[in-house]
């Protein structure tokens, strides 16, 4: 077999699906966002849905994650991980919450998807990061386009705040749950972070 052949069986190989040890759990609770909804599978969190009108949304927005993430759709409704929910429920209230510590499942990522994902896991309750600033803690100053294509597909907002990370010039950049923006906007005014 030749290199590319390799290079492209390794590709393949990154991105495969994981296989869940324990049956998916989805956690449904409102808050002053809107509806959000945890999916979570043993200690690792897979998907977090945020900003919906009603549970339903939830359902569909996790289901259509969910297919990216899992070979089954199949999971049960629970509360999950309750310290977890009501973590994300203060958060909604303005309070300083870390979600550092939390486990993912980044096993579908690539390397520089994983350190992208680090290094906006570690941007501080009531602080921002460019892209520019993130490709360059990632190691690829020149990827700030590549970190934006990251965020856009982040699985778990919040919990990895691409909400803080912002365009250059002190623009608010894009943002891909719902209400789009004006939830990115909502967001930061809970952190007192205000953009020039």
């Amino acid at each position: 077999m030749g290199q590319s052949g390799v290079l492209a069986r390794k590709s393949t190989q990154r991105r495969q699906k994981p296989k869940a040890a324990a049956a998916p759990q989805l956690s449904l609770f409102t808050t002053e966002l809107g509806w959000f909804g945890v999916l979570g599978a043993g200690r690792k969190i897979l998907s977090l849905a945020i900003g919906h009108a009603t549970a339903g949304e939830v359902r569909q927005s996790i289901q259509h994650k969910s297919s990216e993430l899992l070979d089954s759709l199949d999971f049960e409704e629970s509360d999950w991980n309750p310290d977890l929910r009501r973590r994300l429920q203060q958060f909604t209230l303005g309070k300083s919450t870390s979600f550092s510590n939390w486990e993912l499942d980044l096993s579908s990522r690539t390397a520089f998807q994983r350190r992208v994902i680090s290094v906006v896991r570690r941007i501080k309750f009531g602080t921002t990061k460019t892209y520019g600033e993130i490709a360059a803690d990632a190691g690829a100053p020149r990827a700030a386009r590549a970190v934006g294509t990251v965020m856009a597909s982040n699985q778990t907002p919040i919990v990895v705040p691409c909400h803080r990370v912002v365009a250059a010039g002190g623009r608010l950049g894009g943002f891909s749950a719902p209400n789009g923006v004006n939830l990115k906007l909502r967001m930061l005014e809970l952190e007192n972070i205000k953009l020039t």
